[in-house]
């Protein structure tokens, strides 16, 4: 039986995708950085299952008679689980790194190192607590599946673009390697943020958060140019990061 080439191309990616985004029990095969570039076109896909593992985490807890607040910690709680907490971690990184940092070099060194500072410490606690705040006031499980959906798939698709629009800040590490998307990989990436929005969020909210994610990106590519040179993994994690938050947000609205 022949294969279909650009099925199995798409399929590979999925694949390239969800590895690289969470801690699925996906086999990790030997693909090159330049691979991962090719994939993130895919990266609101692999979005959508870690939202979909949310949801039913808040739906479970809510039908087992917990209040919104506990149910939106375990939604939370479940989403770190199967990331691995890749972009909390970015997160806080970059908040130590950018807060803490004189010059670029020294800023540099702070995002490498493992320790945790009290930037960081304090933009995971604002992260966490504005997302599981969110989850909760929205309260209702359908809503909230909804919300979980739209902000982890639409928020991904937010990488690819400033990967494009900032150069690497360091001339090593992943960013790096991985080069920048193809033109087509962005273009499908942004198609599936936009449906994502106007289907989970509704067409004028999903407008509204797609302005923002906008907003959000130039936004990121201005401050980390200016603060060391360009994007760095633990930058687009962090973008990751308020892009999430600017949708729940305005799915709260």
């Amino acid at each position: 039986m022949l294969e279909n080439p650009i099925l199995a191309d798409c399929a590979r990616d999925l694949k390239t995708s969800v590895a690289f985004l969470t801690r699925l029990p996906i086999s990790r095969t030997s693909e090159s950085s330049a691979d991962l570039a090719q994939a993130t076109w895919a990266f609101p896909i692999a979005g959508i299952v870690i939202g979909l593992i949310g949801a039913l985490t808040y739906v479970l807890a809510y039908k087992f008679g917990l209040r919104p607040w506990p149910s939106a910690i375990l939604s939370l709680a479940a989403t770190l689980v199967v990331t691995g907490c890749l972009h909390e971690d970015g997160l806080a990184d970059t908040a130590d790194g950018f807060g803490g940092g004189a010059t670029r070099e020294r800023k540099l060194e702070i995002m490498r190192d493992s320790r945790i500072g009290t930037y960081g410490v304090c933009a995971l606690m604002i992260s966490m607590l504005i997302r599981a705040g969110t989850l909760a006031s929205l309260a209702d499980p359908r809503i909230v599946v909804f919300a979980l959906i739209a902000a982890h798939g639409a928020a991904r698709a937010t990488l690819p673009f400033l990967m494009v629009l900032a150069p690497p800040a360091r001339s090593d590490g992943l960013s790096h390697a991985a080069g920048k998307p193809a033109q087509d990989r962005l273009l499908i990436a942004g198609a599936l943020a936009v449906v994502i929005l106007g289907i989970f969020l509704g067409p004028l909210p999903g407008l509204l958060a797609l302005m923002l994610l906008t907003a959000a990106v130039g936004s990121m590519a201005w401050l980390c140019s200016a603060q060391i040179g360009g994007q760095t993994g633990d930058v687009l994690g962090a973008l990751e990061q308020v892009s999430e938050i600017v949708i729940l947000l305005v799915a709260l609205h």
